[in-house]
C-alpha cells in the first residue's frame, strides 16, 4: 500500500512540473522619445515592452529577416533626379542658382525639417 502511494504522489508530481524557459537580460539604447510613444502604443495593447521584444525576435528568427520591409524613403518625383531628362535637371538646378543669388534661402536644418513635415 505504501508503494503505490508513493508512485502516486511521484507521477503525481511529474505532471506538476513545468519547465521555465531559459532567459537572458538583453540591455538597449534607444532614443527616449522613440521609446515612450512605443510604450504608450503597447500599453494600449496590453503588451509588456518585453513582450513585445521577444515577440520581435521570434520574428526574425521565424522569417529569416526583419520582419518588415527596410527601405528608404521614395523622393517626390520632381525632386528625384533618377528620373529627370539631363534638360529638367539643369533647369531644375538653374531655378535653384536664382534662388540662392536672390537671396531666397533658408538654414540647411530649417529646409530639413520642412522637408520631412511635407513628405511624412
Amino acid at each position: 500500500m505504501h508503494s503505490i502511494d508513493l508512485q502516486r504522489k511521484i507521477r503525481y508530481n511529474k505532471a506538476e512540473v513545468i519547465t521555465m524557459e531559459k532567459t537572458m537580460t538583453l540591455n538597449l539604447r534607444v532614443n527616449p522619445t522613440v521609446k515612450q510613444q512605443a510604450e504608450d502604443v503597447l500599453k494600449q495593447l496590453g503588451i509588456p515592452m518585453a513582450t513585445a521584444i521577444d515577440m520581435y525576435l521570434r520574428q526574425i528568427t521565424l522569417t529569416g529577416g526583419i520582419p518588415f520591409s527596410l527601405s528608404l524613403p521614395k523622393a517626390p518625383a520632381a525632386l528625384n533626379a533618377d528620373t529627370m531628362t539631363d534638360d529638367q535637371l539643369h533647369a531644375a538646378l538653374q531655378v535653384g542658382i536664382k534662388e540662392i543669388q536672390n537671396g531666397d534661402t533658408v538654414d540647411a536644418a530649417s529646409a530639413f525639417a520642412q522637408f520631412r513635415e511635407q513628405h511624412r
